[in-house]
């Protein structure tokens, strides 16, 4: 039988963590047509109402029932607005490890929604899923991201060069064509005795200034 995570909600003092409904796919839609979503993802560009439907009603679904990950749709708790996305993914349940990707709404950057939806999910996995390590990757230019796995307390572990695809456009035409490049991965870690350094250095409530900017490198398709 295959192993799965449960089909959850997960709440912090401004968050709410679900599974995608189908009343999420115009947000979803707008969120994931962001230019900085398009530069650090591999979603499709444009991304249509279509693509987040397939997504919201088969892929999300399928991630968790055929027991690789899990896809939660980050909402704020007062207005149930979307947030953004936390996906864990490569879950290897025999060495209770799985791998995790986030991004972030454009309107709701800069609030440390990031490191809040993050770390309560680490948290849930550590606490009540039994798991012992949960891993991170970042494009080496995507500070920003770094700056997100460092203020919840990941390790930094190495890189694996060459190892991930970004996306960019010439800086003298902003609205020009989309190329894809070649980038260096960052490797972070989380281990279950590395939550306390991570509650502290968001002072207790996961929150932070502007370090949610930017996705982490994931698979989004």
């Amino acid at each position: 039988m295959t192993a799965i995570f449960p089909d959850i909600s997960i709440s912090t003092e401004r968050l709410v963590l679900r599974a995608y409904e189908e009343a999420d796919i115009p947000a979803l839609a707008e969120m994931m047509n962001d230019e900085l979503v398009v530069a650090w993802t591999g979603v499709p560009q444009p991304y249509t109402a279509e693509d987040a439907r397939e997504f919201v009603t088969k892929a999300a679904a399928d991630e968790r029932t055929q027991g690789r990950g899990l896809v939660l749709a980050v909402t704020e708790f007062l207005t149930q607005r979307l947030v953004g996305t936390v996906h864990l993914q490569r879950t290897d349940w025999r060495i209770r490890a799985t791998e995790i990707g986030y991004l972030t709404a454009a309107w709701a950057r800069g609030e440390g929604y990031a490191s809040e939806s993050v770390l309560a999910v680490c948290r849930w996995l550590f606490e009540q899923q039994g798991f012992e390590r949960v891993e991170l990757r970042t494009a080496a230019d995507n500070t920003a991201s770094q700056q997100v796995a460092q203020k919840i307390g990941c390790v930094s572990e190495g890189v694996l060069r060459n190892a991930g695809i970004v996306r960019s456009r010439p800086e003298d035409d902003p609205d020009g064509r989309w190329s894809e490049i070649r980038t260096d991965l960052l490797v972070w870690s989380l281990l279950p005795e590395d939550l306390d350094e991570g509650d502290e250095a968001l002072g207790g409530k996961a929150r932070d200034d502007a370090y949610d900017n930017y996705t982490a490198y994931a698979d989004w398709r």
